[in-house]
C-alpha cells in the first residue's frame, strides 16, 4: 500500500496533534496536579504536627485535672494554717512568737514593700523587715561537739569546745 503526499501529511499532522495532546496532558493537566499535591502534602504533614501537639496539650490538661483534687485537698490544709484578715495584722505577731522561742524577746517586724503579684491578680508580694536587737557580751558556754574521732568508743564521748565572746572596744567603754 502507497501513502500519497495528502495522506502522509495528515498522518504526520496526525502524529504532531498526538504528541502535542500527550505534552498539554502531561504539562498542562498532570503538573498542576502534581504541584498540588505536593502543597498538599505538605499541609498535611503541617497539620499532622499541630495534631500530635494538641494531644500533648490534651494530655496534660487531663493531667493537670486528674490531680486537682489532690491539689485542692493541700490548699485547703495550707488555707487552715493561714488565720482570717490582712497578714499586717497576724504576721508581726507570729513572728515575734517564733523568736520568742529562741529567746529573742525584742523583735520588731515591719512591712517593709507592697507589689501586686503579676500572674496572680488579685493578690500581693508583701516583703518584710526583721529588726533584731543587738547581742550583748555573751556568756562563756560549752556545746558538746560527737565525732572527729576514729574509734567508735570515741565517737561516743562528746568532746566539749569552750565559746567566749568578745566585746569590741567601743562597746566596752559604752560608747
Amino acid at each position: 500500500m502507497k501513502f500519497g503526499k495528502d495522506e502522509i501529511q495528515k498522518m504526520v499532522l496526525g502524529g504532531l496533534m498526538l504528541v502535542g495532546l500527550l505534552y498539554c496532558y502531561f504539562v498542562l493537566l498532570l503538573g498542576p496536579l502534581g504541584t498540588s499535591r505536593a502543597q498538599k502534602q505538605t499541609q498535611i504533614t503541617e497539620v499532622r504536627g499541630k495534631i500530635a501537639e494538641a494531644k500533648k496539650q490534651i494530655k496534660k490538661a487531663q493531667d493537670v485535672e486528674n490531680a486537682a483534687p489532690q491539689h485542692n485537698l493541700t490548699i485547703k490544709h495550707i488555707t487552715a494554717l493561714i488565720p482570717e484578715g490582712s497578714p499586717v495584722a497576724w504576721f508581726p505577731v507570729r513572728v515575734t512568737e517564733v523568736f520568742k522561742q529562741y529567746g529573742l524577746d525584742k523583735t520588731v517586724t515591719r512591712m517593709a514593700t507592697e507589689v501586686p503579684e503579676k500572674e496572680l491578680t488579685g493578690y500581693k508580694r508583701i516583703s518584710w523587715g526583721i529588726e533584731l536587737p543587738k547581742a550583748e557580751a555573751a556568756k562563756p558556754r560549752n556545746i558538746p561537739v560527737k565525732g572527729g574521732s576514729t574509734s567508735a568508743s570515741d565517737q561516743t564521748q562528746p568532746t566539749e569546745i569552750e565559746i567566749e565572746a568578745d566585746q569590741a572596744p567601743s562597746e566596752a567603754s559604752g560608747g
